[in-house]
């Protein structure tokens, strides 16, 4: 593995506090896309910006998605995989 790699990791996966907020700002991303895209739908008319906001919810979904996931994997994955090379290196 690419030693700036492996460096990278172990300092996101040694940060457990900012991965923690990682993830709830994509919880709270993915919650404000949510509602975004139940304004379009049901306080909007059938319209072209209808689409729009529904469009733009989505992409906000998408990207509170994407934010939890890298928080979690973070908090989970990382960390196990800190824990491995950490024996193996010894």
């Amino acid at each position: 593995m690419n030693p700036k790699l492996r460096n990278w990791l172990y300092k996101r996966a040694d940060n457990p506090r900012q991965n923690l907020v990682i993830l709830g700002i994509g919880f709270a991303t993915f919650f404000f896309g949510f509602v975004v895209l139940g304004a379009a739908e049901y306080a909007l008319d059938s319209s072209l910006t209808q689409e729009l906001v529904a469009l733009l919810g989505l992409i906000i979904i998408g990207a509170g998605i994407i934010l939890a996931a890298f928080g979690y994997l973070s908090l989970s994955i990382l960390r196990i995989l800190r824990i491995m090379f950490k024996d193996n290196n010894d």
